[in-house]
């Protein structure tokens, strides 16, 4: 059976709503799983209702506005975090650590290919998770050069346990996963964990296609997809 790990993108100490990666029209989550946007709240909804797992986005790091570290730990304490920080480089990973079970490597905020490397040759692959952050279909990176099929060449090299696949363009919309996508990656399949716009057709064939993990928000705090089938 697919895993769907619930999403939580958190600002200004409370979960919030958005489409597409426009992070300035966010709004206070409304969700199921609990009366409030607080993020404890509803992680502690969520795992009364069988989440073993929880994929935080902490926006005001990822930009560089402050930060929900302190909500996270906390969260974490409920069910094992993997978290989005924004990491840019060895150091801020391993700060991170403490904080959460699975620290996310995003190419979107990574300095340099070397710095994924340090991580890689330091900590153990359980703790690591590369996100491949995607806009238009291009690698969406700040500092990384290169292209798509470069990255995923690298990614070969590294062999992380776990890469998830983050169509930026389909956050919050419910259209679907992007099939061009996947078909690049579809040799690493077993690692992959999809993202982006999940609705509950998608979701079905992409267990289908043997996708073990897939990462789901609006969907599922709006009710329309249940967490355990």
């Amino acid at each position: 059976m697919i895993k769907k790990v619930p999403v939580l993108d958190l600002k200004d100490n409370i979960a919030v709503s958005g489409k597409s990666g426009l992070r300035d029209t966010y709004t206070p989550l409304q969700t199921v799983f609990a009366p409030s946007a607080n993020p404890v709240d509803i992680a502690n909804g969520l795992s009364i209702n069988g989440a073993d797992e929880l994929y935080i986005a902490d926006l005001d790091l990822i930009e560089g506005n402050g930060h929900n570290i302190h909500d996270v730990k906390m969260v974490n304490s409920i069910l094992p975090v993997m978290l989005d920080a924004g990491v840019k480089d060895f150091e801020s990973f391993t700060f991170f650590l403490e904080y959460a079970y699975k620290i996310i490597v995003p190419t979107e905020t990574i300095k340099s290919i070397g710095e994924i490397k340090k991580i890689f040759e330091k900590y153990p692959k359980e703790r690591i998770v590369v996100s491949v952050d995607v806009k238009d279909n291009e690698l969406y990176s700040k500092n990384l050069d290169i292209s798509l099929a470069e990255f995923k060449e690298i990614l070969e090299e590294l062999g992380p346990d776990e890469i998830i696949l983050l169509d930026i363009t389909g956050v919050g919309t419910q259209k679907g996963y992007n099939q061009e996508l996947l078909d690049d990656f579809k040799d690493l399949k077993d690692k992959l964990i999809i993202a982006g716009g999940l609705n509950n057709n998608s979701v079905s064939e992409l267990e289908d296609m043997g996708i073990k993990k897939v990462l789901v928000g609006t969907a599922l705090h709006s009710g329309e997809m249940k967490l355990l089938d």
